[in-house]
């Protein structure tokens, strides 16, 4: 069978890639207008939606309907270009800007050939973002009080995640075309961990940094911030306080009025291509870890006016040490902890905004027009999801290269991940059925992380399977050129049998990045898929002064360099980051 067929319609009875290939190029679909019907029992296609004028354009793309022709390589903004820099050795460093890191070619799994430069041409061209962790900062149901026992558990920067992310949309919509190719980049793919505490508050952030729209990261008492920034606890920065807490120690600044900045209105513009959303631990379940829809004490307190903001150390250990071995995955020990600490807790402002959301909910605001900005409708996720209860689709890339967006979350609890046996099956099925097409896969987690086999509250008969068998089924089948991942928040990419595994940083963590992949066609028996970091629009140097949108961008990069306890490895080495990946062409 045809790949392309299955895909789009059975009216292409030719072999496409054969077409394409003889014509020395391939024109972009950019994925609108074809998705496989992700069920439990078969991938049928989904008729295309009727599209509003202009809604799949994108600056550095032709019309439709005139010839492709490829801009020239644009670098400005990459890593590539320069990257920020730490300056000094001790205490509170600044940032600033230096040099860019250099290409790394990696030619495991196929040798590299001279003059493939000059014949190669564009298959596809993206970006991925991954683990954007959009924080309702003042929400009851957080642990920033394990940081007692470790630093990290609460991050400085956490006020500024949605800052951080409209900086990267910004960036984005200003790359005007691939950095090696000079393609247009026709969408870009989240893939989880959008939110960080499966809160409606976060939720609704998130879809309008993507699409576009003015964002108050505020909740609950919309006149004052309410949370541990202002708790007087010197184990949290304390920005508008003159208090010399744990981080002033270490050389954090005082910010008279910070707060107030971080919680007043801001503007995305939206990402000005269309945009697709893989589903993480953290958007599917209270702190990412707990399966507790059904909880009624835990969400109330999600919702209700009281908070938790410190913790003896060893009482922090021991939750922490639950949460990291999954020995609690209904969340028994931590209601059972805010009972024991009802005297503890601070009262703040209620909000029913704040609820966790279910699958449902999840798919329902993604398929909210409100929230469709260039598009597609829904981001991936159709209706049908919504019949079979699913978070997993099909989606075309290019005219020879589709997309599966897979749902590695396990609704059992814990925050390592799985896939059950209709959603294996469906994989299996999918990628046989597309055999004609090179395929991405996307996910949240990493095959390494996919070790929790939890039962589905939804699915007890269901099997679950771990990411060494995903890896086995990918491997068999020679069409699959990446597995594309987050999850872990370090770059790292690894040659698989046939395929390569390309995870990026988070943009939480320093040093907050995403990336562009171009895959092209070599003329030569070979593909190559180039990656190549990318970073906010934020300047690099922070001036303490500034409270604008984008003074608050760069500081929300500046401080997690500086988070306490942070570490310091995220980029990965010079062979995870700008790559050059061959593979045999099958």
């Amino acid at each position: 069978m045809s790949r392309t067929r299955s895909v789009a319609s059975s009216a292409l009875g030719v072999h496409r890639r054969s077409v394409l290939a003889a014509a020395g190029a391939v024109s972009l679909s950019a994925g609108v207008g074809y998705a496989l019907r992700p069920t439990d029992s078969q991938a049928a296609t989904v008729p295309a939606p009727r599209a509003t004028p202009g809604a799949t354009e994108t600056p550095a793309a032709t019309s439709a309907k005139a010839p492709w022709r490829p801009l020239a390589p644009y670098s400005r903004g990459t890593t590539l270009a320069g990257l920020a820099t730490p300056r000094g050795t001790s205490g509170f460093r600044r940032l600033a800007s230096g040099p860019g890191w250099k290409r790394v070619v990696r030619d495991e799994l196929a040798a590299a050939k001279s003059g493939r430069a000059s014949r190669r041409t564009t298959l596809a061209a993206f970006v991925h973002l991954t683990d954007l962790h959009i924080i309702d900062t003042q929400h009851p149901m957080r642990l920033e009080f394990l940081r007692s026992h470790d630093p990290h558990a609460w991050r400085p920067q956490e006020a500024l995640t949605v800052h951080g992310a409209v900086s990267l949309v910004e960036r984005v919509n200003a790359l005007r075309a691939g950095p090696v190719t000079g393609s247009p980049l026709r969408f870009a793919m989240t893939t989880g961990d959008n939110t960080d505490n499966n809160a409606m508050t976060e939720l609704e952030w998130f879809l309008t940094v993507m699409s576009g729209g003015r964002i108050t990261p505020n909740s609950g008492d919309p006149r004052h911030y309410e949370g541990v920034q202002n708790s007087g606890l010197k184990q949290y920065w304390q920005p508008d306080s003159t208090v010399r807490d744990a981080d002033k120690r270490l050389g954090f600044p005082y910010l008279e009025d910070f707060l107030a900045a971080a919680t007043r209105e801001l503007n995305s513009p939206g990402l000005n291509l269309p945009w697709y959303s893989t589903v993480g631990n953290h958007d599917t379940m209270p702190l990412g870890t707990y399966a507790t829809h059904r909880d009624p004490y835990l969400t109330d307190f999600a919702v209700g006016g009281k908070k938790l903001m410190e913790l003896p150390a060893a009482e922090a250990k021991k939750l922490q040490d639950a949460l990291r071995k999954a020995k609690d995955p209904n969340g028994v020990g931590y209601r059972e902890l805010i009972k024991a600490h009802a005297r503890d807790l601070r009262s703040v402002t209620s909000d029913e905004r704040r609820a966790p959301h279910t699958p449902t909910e999840y798919l329902k605001a993604h398929l909210d027009p409100a929230y469709r900005g260039r598009g597609p409708v829904g981001h991936g996720y159709t209706t049908a999801n919504l019949d079979t209860g699913t978070q997993y689709y099909s989606f075309r890339i290019a005219d020879d290269v589709i997309g599966i967006s897979l749902d590695t979350t396990d609704a059992g609890g814990h925050h390592e991940g799985s896939i059950g046996t209709a959603q294996l099956r469906w994989l299996d099925r999918t990628l046989r059925d597309n055999s004609d097409a090179y395929a991405i896969v996307f996910s949240h987690h990493t095959s390494a992380t996919m070790d929790n086999t939890n039962r589905d509250p939804a699915r007890p008969d269901e099997r679950r399977h771990n990411g060494k068998e995903v890896l086995a089924l990918l491997g068999r089948h020679r069409n699959v050129l990446a597995w594309v991942n987050g999850h872990i928040h370090r770059n790292n990419i690894t040659a698989r049998d046939g395929f390569w595994e390309i995870s990026t940083a988070s943009h939480v963590d320093y040093p907050q990045l995403a990336r562009v992949i171009e895959l092209v066609d070599n003329k030569d028996g070979t593909l190559s898929l180039f990656t190549t970091c990318v970073e906010s629009a934020a300047p690099h140097r922070t001036d303490f002064t500034d409270l604008s949108q984008t003074g608050l961008a760069a500081l929300y990069r500046e401080l997690s360099y500086n988070a306490p306890g942070a570490r310091t490895d995220l980029a990965g080495t010079r062979t995870d980051r700008n790559t050059e990946l061959l593979l045999k062409k099958g």
